[in-house]
């Protein structure tokens, strides 16, 4: 029943409504910019293709000379960065087993650290700041001192705190 209410209200008068929005005057259009005339790009085009003496006689005026560089000289750099990443160290800790899905590492670059290397060390710098120092672990881990300044001043293992129960006896509802 609803339906036919909205039905004959949106159809009412239709055709008259739909004759005075066509009868309208419609508005202008913006007039283009006078960049998009077709006389403006033409003139553009000629300027373009004319010769400019100042600017032939300066340009003839520029010398350039170049040498190719020494191959030699660039094939050294590339041999000494192949052997900087080469430098591999072997692992101090990692996962038991593989239950976890970890592929079995048995090195990583100098300068990087395994995961488990990082939190074990991380965890040995909480436990004894004092004995494993940001040197020390630089040291030990073939790190960057700047490196293990920044991972020891920056990260830190998750902490657990259990907070244990209240000493008091809580009040309880007991049945009667």
């Amino acid at each position: 029943m609803g339906s036919r209410v909205t039905r004959l209200i949106r159809n009412f008068n239709l055709e008259n409504r739909a004759h005075r929005e066509i009868s309208k005057t419609k508005p202008k259009a913006a007039p283009r910019h006078p960049a998009s005339s077709s006389s403006l790009q033409e003139d553009i085009a000629e300027e373009i293709h004319q010769k400019n003496d100042p600017l032939l006689s300066m340009l003839k005026d520029v010398y350039v000379e170049s040498k190719d560089p020494d191959p030699q000289a660039e094939a050294v750099p590339e041999v000494k960065k192949v052997e900087e990443e080469m430098q591999r160290r072997a692992l101090k800790y990692s996962l038991p087993g593989e239950p976890y899905g970890f592929c079995d590492v048995t090195d990583v670059p100098k300068g990087k650290l395994s995961l488990v290397e990082a939190l074990t060390a991380l965890n040995n710098h909480k436990r004894l700041p004092k004995t494993w120092t940001p040197e020390k672990l630089a040291q030990e881990y073939s790190l960057d001192p700047k490196d293990a300044k920044a991972l020891t001043e920056f990260f830190f293992p998750f902490d657990i705190k259990i907070i244990p129960p209240k000493a008091e006896e809580t009040k309880q509802i007991k049945d009667s």
